[in-house]
């Protein structure tokens, strides 16, 4: 069978089957009780924490006085500003940072303050106080520092500030270090000994209780902005941050902020539709954007401004400044992607990936992209001039990477992080020795036995129960967000239909659920790869994912958003996978087991492993158990089998008939058919006649293109998949149309006229694809029958 392994463990909860304690909920808040198992599994067990969660409200909001410092902060910012003295709010170039230095900074401007504030460089600076930084502004006449998101860490910037007769108010939110600064006043909602009811703010949620505290009342017009940094700081929903997320979004459907009218519209993001994910996939990455490549000081101008000409001048900037950090993301993912799979890389259960001239201010996504791909921990860095690699790490849930890295620090010049992700400095030459110790690591830390991680799955539904009432009652749960998912629901007995995959570079996934009369859409990210495997077996799929209600010119329609798939095709009533019985009671095995992944437990047993791609032979020889035998088949076989040998068919050959050919003569007692083929070239299709001109044009209006270097670039200036376009440059030099030499491009003046078809990779593109619906695209059964009549 074509087997798409799930990426997640699925703990189903089985919520529509409630208990009766969750009907008595349900019963008591009037509320669904589907809605009311949900909330009894997340630990809301009685009507008063059951209401509260249903009904946020301003009263929820904790005493800002209950934290840390907050008397002696507001004492002192008061004291300057009544003293006129010059108050310097010392912020960060993220979102959060940005959204928290705004609320303080038209705070104090209302206040009377004479206030200014400093969003350090991510690239000058560094992250947190700098002891330079510090010095500069003290010199320029700041009297006092208010932190934002950042201070707990700042011991040496805020020593030499002290020493210099100014203090430092820190409001942040950040873990806190064994040797805490000697602040003026240390406002943290995690302070030991605190008791804070609430230990789960963002540093624009601290900001905002500051705001609380010098106001004397709820400050109703920054919600907003407070929203925007809980969100996107990825803090838990719960709690206060769900009231201020709650009413944030109330606020910024009728915002009268120049800034955010402009963002949103930029973004494409109606006022009236926004939700938290409008946050978090539109407003957020804008705002993060200018710090990751640039300085994020415009931002907190974009957000305060008032003049609407520069709001929409600023908006311009961010989203120009937003497509800039997609495009170097997509192009660096691209890059370390394929770092990830090659030789070097593909056995290690971690994965330190570097490269040259690497905007640092992206890596972390682009560590993210790969830990989502491989589901490997992962370090993406740059490595400059000066001999250092500078880059970002994420994890996956069964390995701490900080406590992994953190015994390792003389193989580092800086450091750190927590479980999920670091920032790090490494000494090039010591890049090697950082992932031989990380894969150490990763045993010590029995990574590679962990498996999947855990999701939680609430129910498994029939498509017709997915209706406009089921998703209205599950909004009543929203905002989603950390430790607040958005429910999931598995379909197990649905057909997948309109399979597709789509996209510029036909990377994601489209396709719809269908059982009976009742229909459901859904679409996937990045799994564009899996169309042909999902083709061959649409009954068989078992998909998970949330359902949201997708928009499209003003019409509403359920969608369900999926996270995870499996495939495994099951045996009918009347066929055993895998078992062809014949007439005179033998039986011959052939085990289906076709796949789009490879994985370790695929060569765990003895037997002849047939390759059919130097390539994929190279790679995976190493892996082989040690009683077994490699076969790269290159035309003929030069061995026999003892009886009863079993073959395990490791990737899909070009050519159906060396496959029918190559067990004709080993004649094994058991084939398990894995076929491996990561990418379906029947899906992609041959290119077309628009695509083949718009390549012709391009080599006759430019000479000396460095393909070697310059791929990812073409790709994206042709809107050509990447795979696609290598086939079509090589059947261009097959046909004499242009030279490549040592990587570089040009076209051939004048060439003599050629049919592409006679380029021998376009004939070996359209045996490919015959190749795929012979052995890809066909049922088990189909496949059982092509495979057991070379053996007979």
């Amino acid at each position: 069978m074509l087997v798409i392994p799930a990426q997640y463990q699925w703990q189903i909860k089985n919520v529509d089957q409630p208990s009766a304690e969750a009907q008595e909920l349900a019963a008591a808040e009037k509320i669904s009780p589907i809605v009311a198992q949900i909330l009894w599994n997340r630990g809301y067990q009685t009507t008063e924490t059951a209401h509260a969660f249903l009904n946020p409200g301003p009263e929820q909001l904790h005493d800002p006085f209950a934290l840390h410092d907050m008397q002696r902060g507001i004492d002192r910012i008061e004291d300057a500003i009544g003293a006129d003295q010059q108050i310097t709010i010392y912020g960060d170039y993220d979102a959060d940072g940005v959204t928290s230095t705004s609320i303080l900074y038209e705070t104090l401007n209302e206040m009377g303050a004479k206030v200014n504030y400093y969003i350090p460089n991510r690239f000058k600076d560094g992250y947190g106080p700098n002891v330079d930084a510090f010095k500069r502004l003290i010199a320029a006449g700041t009297e006092l520092f208010v932190t934002v998101d950042n201070g707990v860490a700042g011991n040496d910037a805020i020593a030499a500030a002290k020493a210099a007769g100014v203090d430092v108010v820190v409001t942040d939110h950040h873990e806190l270090p064994e040797t805490l600064p000697e602040a003026y006043a240390i406002i943290h909602p995690r302070y030991p000994g605190a008791e804070y009811p609430f230990g789960g703010l963002s540093g624009a949620g601290v900001a905002f209780k500051v705001a609380q505290a010098l106001r004397e009342e709820i400050p109703q017009d920054l919600l907003d902005l407070a929203a925007i940094g809980t969100v996107a700081d990825l803090v838990p929903l719960v709690d206060e941050n769900r009231v201020l997320v709650h009413f944030g979004l109330q606020l910024l459907k009728q915002d009268e902020r120049p800034g955010l009218q402009a963002l949103m519209k930029t973004a494409g993001l109606k006022p009236d539709e926004l939700t938290e994910q409008s946050i978090g996939f539109g407003l957020a990455p804008r705002l993060n954007a200018l710090g990751r490549l640039e300085d994020a000081a415009p931002a907190v101008e974009f957000l305060t401004t008032l003049d609407e000409t520069q709001a929409s001048q600023l908006a311009q900037q961010t989203e120009s400044q937003n497509h800039k950090r997609q495009e170097l993301v997509r192009q660096i993912s691209s890059e370390a992607l394929a770092q990830a799979t090659d030789e070097a890389h593909q056995n290690r259960p971690t994965l330190i990936i570097s490269g040259h001239g690497w905007h640092e201010g992206v890596l972390g996504i682009v560590a993210s992209k790969v830990v989502e791909t491989t589901g490997k921990p992962a370090l993406v860095l740059n490595v400059a001039d000066d001999g250092h690699a500078k880059g970002s790490g994420r994890s996956v849930a069964a390995f701490n990477l900080f406590t992994a890295l953190d015994g390792h620090r003389d193989l580092m010049t800086a450091f750190g992080g927590h479980h999920m992700a670091v920032g790090l400095t490494v000494p090039a030459d010591k890049l090697e020795a950082l992932a031989d110790a990380l894969d150490v690591e990763a045993q010590n830390q029995k990574l590679t036995e962990s498996g999947p991680s855990e999701v939680a799955v609430a129910a498994s539904l029939d498509v017709a129960t997915v209706t406009p009432d089921l998703y209205r009652e599950l909004a009543q749960l929203a905002p989603f967000g950390t430790d607040n998912q958005q429910p999931l629901f598995a379909f197990e007995s649905a057909t997948l239909t309109q399979i597709k995959a789509i996209g510029k570079d036909h990377t994601h996934l489209k396709f719809q659920l269908q059982e009976g009369q009742h229909q459901l859409n859904a679409i996937q990210f990045g799994a564009g790869n899996e169309v042909a495997a999902l083709t061959a077996a649409p009954d068989q799929a078992d998909v998970l994912g949330a359902i949201e209600d997708n928009v499209w010119q003003g019409r509403h329609s359920l969608q369900l958003m999926v996270k995870d798939l499996r495939l495994a095709e099951k045996p009918g009533d009347d066929e055993q996978v895998g078992i062809n019985t014949q007439a005179d009671g033998n039986e011959q095995p052939v085990i289906d087991e076709r796949t789009t992944r490879l994985h370790q437990a695929m060569f765990k047993d003895a037997g002849v492993y047939l390759f059919f791609h130097r390539g994929i032979y190279d790679q995976l020889l190493s892996q082989l158990p040690k009683d077994s035998t490699a076969v790269l088949y290159d035309g003929s076989v030069q061995s026999t089998l003892p009886p009863e040998s079993r073959v395990f068919v490791v990737d899909c050959p070009d050519a159906t008939a060396d496959l029918e050919t190559v067990l004709g003569q080993l004649k094994p007692a058991t084939v398990t058919a894995y076929l491996y083929k990561k990418e379906s070239l029947s899906q992609l299709g041959m290119p077309t006649r628009p695509q083949y001109a718009k390549l012709f044009k391009f080599i006759a209006m430019h000479q000396q293109v460095d393909v070697g270097h310059q791929l990812s670039q073409l790709v994206s200036f042709l809107e050509i998949p990447r795979t696609q376009l290598v086939f079509m440059i090589q059947v261009f030099f097959e046909c004499g149309f242009i030279t490549i030499d040592h990587g570089i491009m040009n076209g051939v003046p004048q060439p003599e006229s050629k049919d592409l078809s006679t380029a021998p990779s376009y004939q070996l593109r359209l045996q490919q694809i015959q190749t795929e619906k012979d052995l890809l695209a066909c049922s088990t059964a189909a496949l059982t029958t092509r495979l057991h009549a070379p053996l007979i």
